[in-house]
C-alpha cells in the first residue's frame, strides 16, 4: 500500500474520535441497490422464481417494470452506509453528494463492482488470459479496466479472482487463471499492479480485492459453495500462495469466500482472516464478505442466528458486511454486551477509512463532469487491446494433416449456434458491457475471409438441423464448426456433472465430418472440457474460450493466419469427466500410474491428462536443446537453447519447472517455477536464461514452517508441463 502522509493518518485518527459507534458501524456496512414494490415475494425470492423456471422472463419484466430502485439516502445521509455497488455515473455523484455534504462527517462512500474481465472493453476470462503467459499483459488490461471503472464512479473492483481451481467441474474455473500455484501468484501480482499503481491522476487506479479468500477452488466435487477439506501443507503451498504474493504486491482489500475451510466457513474463520491475512501477511486494508455470506453462516450450522454470525465475523477480522445489514442491525448491541470490543470496531473502520483515503475519495469524491459518458464509445486503442488480449489467449490444441491455416480463398461452411451470437462472446461475469461493441466470429469471419456461408446446424441449446448439416457439407471446401458452451453454462453457480460438449455438439461434429470435408472445432467455452472423442476424431481444434468484445476478429485472424497462436493451458483438459480433478503438479504416491493393474489408475480411462498443464501448438514448430544448470551459492542459473524450426514466425513460452524428489512431505511431481514469452523467427534459435533463487526452491510443511531441505532436484524446460529436458542435481541447503 502507497503510504498516506501524516496529514492523512491525522485525519483518519480524528475521524475515529469524532465517530458514533453508529456512524463507525455504518462504514462497516455495504448496500446494494434494493428494488422495492410492485411484487409480493422478496427480490431475491423473484430472482430464483425466475431461474428455476416458476415464472418467465416476461412475467419479470413486466413485474419488474411497477418496481422502484432505493438507493438508501436516508441511511447515506446518517452515516449508517460505508459503500455501496453503483455503476451509473450521474447517480454515483448524487449519492456521494449526500454522502459528503449532507451526512455529519462528510466520509465520501466507496463503489464497489464487480469487473472480473474488463467493464466495457471487456477482454478475455481468466482462465483465457493466463494461457497468455503474459504478465505485461495482465497488467495493461487491468489498467484499462480501471479507467473505464473510475469514470464511472466504481473505484473498487472485485477483482482479481485469483482461486488455484483445479477441478473443471467447478463453474467458477472460469473467472480464474488456473490450476498453478506460481503462474495465478503472477498473474495476480500483474492484475494488482494495473489497477493500483497509476497514480498519475486519481480517475487511473482502483482498490483492488483479491478473491475469493481461501480455497474456494478446491470445492468438493467441483460444486459451488461445497465445502473444503485439506492438509495444511496443500493450503499453504497451493491456495494460500497467490493471496500472499498479491498482499505483497499491495492489493488493498480482500474478499472472503462462502465456503467452509476444513469445518470453519472462511468469513468467521479468524485463523485466515486476522492471524495469516492480516498478521502473517499484513494486509493494511480491508476485508469484506462476499454477498449474504454472514447470513449464511446459520445455514452453515455454526452459528445460532444472525447476531451470533455477526459476532463471529467481525471477531474473526471481518471488517465489511456485503449486502444482509447484519452489521447494521446487530452489531451495536454485540458492542455494548461486550461480546465485541470497540478494539475490533476501530480496527475495522480505520482500515476502510485508509482505502478510501488512499483512493483519493476525500479530495476527489466524485466523478469528473468531462470523464462522464467518455467510454460510451470505446476509443480505438481499447479495442486494439482487447483483441490483442483476445489473440493471445488462443490455443491451438490440435492441427493435423496442417488444415489451418486455411486459405484466404477457400469457401468455408461455418456452423453452430455460437458462431453467429455477440452476447456468447462476453463470457461469466462481464456486466457493463454493450452489444454493439462485442464482435461475433460470424462477423469476424466474413470480414476477413471472401467466401464465408453460416449454417446454424445445433447448439449447445439448439438440436440439430439435418437440412443445414446437408447444405454445410455441400457448399464448403472446409467446415469450421463452433461448439462448446453457452455463457450461463460456467461461471458462479454453473458447476456441471458431465464437461463434455452439451447438447447434440458432438453428434453434430460426427455429421460433419460424415460429410467427408475437413472440419475445425473451434471452441467457446468457460472452462476445460473432456474432449476424448473430439481429440481422436476431428482434425483441427482451436480452444477460443470467451474472449470478450473482440473475440470474432481475434478468431479469425488465427484461423486465417494473421497471427501465429502462441497461448498454452492455463488448466489441463481431462478426456473424460471422470478425471475430474486433474492436473499436472499432482504428489506422486507409492505406485504411480502406469500400465500395470495396480497402479493409481483408471479401468477405462487415462490416469493423465487429454491436453496437460502449459500445452499448446502453433503453425510453426520449436525445437529445446541444451539444458543447463549452474549452481551458485543462492541460485541456480538454468540456460536452454530454443529454435524455431518452422517456416513462421512465431512466440514460444519456455517453461520452467523443478521437482523436490525427496522431502519431509510429498511433493509434486513438478512444479511451475518461471517462464518467458520467446518470439522467433523461421530457423532461428535463442539462449532463454532463468535465474532459480534456492530460496524459491522450499515448501511448507504441516505446521506452516518453510522449509529448504537438501537432496535431489530435477530442473525440467519445455513447451509444457509434459515434454520436457530434464537435469538431475544434488543440492546442500
Amino acid at each position: 500500500m502507497t503510504q498516506l502522509t501524516k496529514q492523512q493518518e491525522a485525519k483518519i485518527k480524528e475521524l475515529l474520535k469524532e465517530m458514533t459507534l453508529d456512524e463507525k458501524i455504518g462504514q462497516m456496512n455495504q448496500e446494494s441497490v434494493s428494488i422495492v414494490g410492485g411484487f409480493d415475494v422478496p427480490f431475491e425470492e423473484l430472482i430464483e422464481m425466475m431461474t428455476d423456471g416458476r415464472i418467465s422472463q416476461e412475467e419479470f419484466e413486466n413485474i419488474m417494470s411497477n418496481a422502484k430502485q432505493d438507493y438508501h439516502e436516508d441511511d447515506i445521509r446518517a452515516g449508517k452506509v460505508g459503500s455501496l455497488m453503483v455503476q451509473e455515473p450521474e447517480k454515483v455523484n448524487e449519492l456521494q453528494k449526500i454522502a459528503v455534504e449532507e451526512s455529519r462527517l462528510g466520509i465520501p462512500l466507496i463503489f464497489g463492482l464487480d469487473v472480473i474481465h474488463g467493464f466495457r472493453s471487456v477482454y478475455p476470462i481468466a482462465i483465457a488470459e493466463a494461457g497468455s503467459f503474459d504478465t505485461e499483459l495482465f497488467e495493461k488490461t487491468a489498467q484499462m479496466a480501471a479507467k473505464e471503472s473510475r469514470a464511472h464512479g466504481v473505484a473498487w473492483h472485485f477483482a482479481p479472482m485469483i482461486d488455484v481451481a483445479r477441478d473443471a467441474r467447478w463453474g467458477r474455473v472460469s473467472e480464474g487463471p488456473g490450476e498453478d500455484p506460481h503462474l495465478v501468484s503472477e498473474f495476480a501480482r500483474a492484475k494488482v499492479r494495473g489497477l493500483q499503481n497509476d497514480h498519475s491522476t486519481p480517475e487511473n487506479y482502483v482498490a483492488a480485492c483479491l478473491k475469493h479468500y481461501v480455497a474456494y477452488g478446491a470445492c468438493e466435487s467441483g460444486r459451488d459453495y461445497n465445502t473444503t477439506s485439506m492438509a495444511p501443507h496443500i493450503l499453504y503451498n497451493n491456495y494460500l500462495a497467490p493471496f500472499k504474493a498479491a498482499v505483497e504486491e499491495g492489493a488493498q482489500t480482500v474478499m472472503a469466500s462462502f465456503n467452509d475451510l476444513n469445518g470453519v466457513p472462511c468469513t468467521v474463520n479468524p485463523f485466515t482472516l486476522r492471524k495469516m491475512l492480516k498478521e502473517t501477511y499484513g494486509l493494511q486494508g480491508f476485508v469484506v464478505s462476499d454477498a449474504n455470506a454472514i447470513r449464511e453462516c446459520v445455514v452453515h450450522g455454526i452459528a445460532a442466528d444472525e447476531p451470533e454470525a455477526g459476532i463471529q465475523a467481525a471477531n474473526a477480522g471481518l471488517d465489511m458486511d456485503m449486502g444482509t445489514g447484519i452489521y447494521r442491525d446487530h452489531l451495536k448491541k454485540a458492542v455494548e454486551s461486550g461480546e465485541v470490543s470497540m478494539e475490533v470496531i476501530d480496527e475495522a473502520v480505520e482500515r476502510i477509512l485508509r482505502v478510501k483515503m488512499w483512493l483519493g475519495l476525500f479530495d476527489h469524491p466524485y466523478v469528473p463532469a468531462e470523464l462522464i459518458g467518455k467510454y460510451e464509445e470505446l476509443p480505438e486503442e481499447n479495442k486494439t487491446l482487447a483483441r490483442r488480449s483476445a489473440e493471445e489467449s488462443i490455443v491451438l490444441l490440435k492441427n493435423e494433416g496442417n488444415i489451418l491455416p486455411l486459405k484466404q480463398d477457400a469457401k468455408i461452411s461455418l456452423v453452430g449456434q455460437l458462431a453467429d451470437s455477440r452476447e456468447e462472446v462476453i463470457g461469466a461475469w462481464a456486466i457493463s458491457w454493450k452489444e454493439k461493441d462485442c464482435v461475433s466470429i460470424r462477423e469476424g469471419m466474413e470480414s476477413r475471409f471472401d467466401s464465408v456461408e453460416y449454417f446454424p446446424c445445433g447448439g449447445p441449446s439448439m438440436d440439430l438441423n439435418e437440412e443445414d448439416i446437408r447444405k454445410a457439407g455441400e457448399y464448403g471446401d472446409v467446415i469450421v464448426a463452433v461448439v462448446g458452451e453457452l455463457v450461463s453454462m460456467s461461471g458462479e453457480a454453473s458447476s456441471r456433472a458431465d464437461i463434455t460438449l452439451p447438447g447434440q455438439q458432438r453428434e453434430l461434429l460426427a455429421k460433419l465430418m460424415a460429410t467427408g470435408k475437413p472440419v475445425v472445432a473451434v471452441l467457446m467455452n468457460g472452462r476445460p472440457l473432456a474432449l476424448g472423442w473430439e481429440a481422436e476424431h476431428v482434425p483441427a481444434i482451436v480452444e477460443g474460450w470467451h474472449l470478450g468484445i473482440q473475440m470474432g476478429n481475434a478468431v479469425a485472424e488465427v484461423l486465417a493466419g494473421d497471427v501465429n497462436p502462441s497461448a498454452h493451458l492455463a488448466s489441463s483438459f481431462p478426456a473424460v469427466t471422470g478425471q475430474c480433478p486433474i492436473y499436472y503438479n499432482h504428489p506422486n504416491t507409492g505406485r504411480p500410474g502406469g500400465k500395470s493393474k495396480f497402479t493409481s489408475r483408471y479401468l477405462d480411462a487415462p490416469f493423465d491428462a487429454l491436453y496437460p498443464f502449459g500445452y499448446g501448438l502453433s503453425y510453426t514448430e520449436y525445437a529445446f536443446s541444451d539444458l543447463n544448470v549452474k549452481e551458485t551459492d543462492d541460485c541456480l542459473n538454468v540456460t536452454v537453447y530454443v529454435e524455431n524450426v518452422g517456416d513462421r514466425e512465431g512466440t514460444e513460452v519456455v517453461q520452467l519447472y523443478m521437482r523436490d524428489v525427496t522431502a519431509s512431505i510429498v511433493r509434486p511431481v513438478k512444479e511451475l517455477k518461471d517462464f518467458r514469452r520467446v518470439s522467433l523467427r523461421p530457423g532461428e534459435k535463442k539462449e532463454v536464461a532463468f535465474t532459480l533463487k534456492k530460496q524459491d526452491m522450499g515448501f511448507y510443511n504441516n505446521e506452516g514452517e518453510y522449509r529448504l531441505e537438501s537432496g535431489e532436484f530435477r530442473i525440467y524446460v519445455g513447451g509444457n508441463s509434459r515434454d520436457c529436458l530434464e537435469v538431475s542435481m544434488t543440492l546442500k541447503f
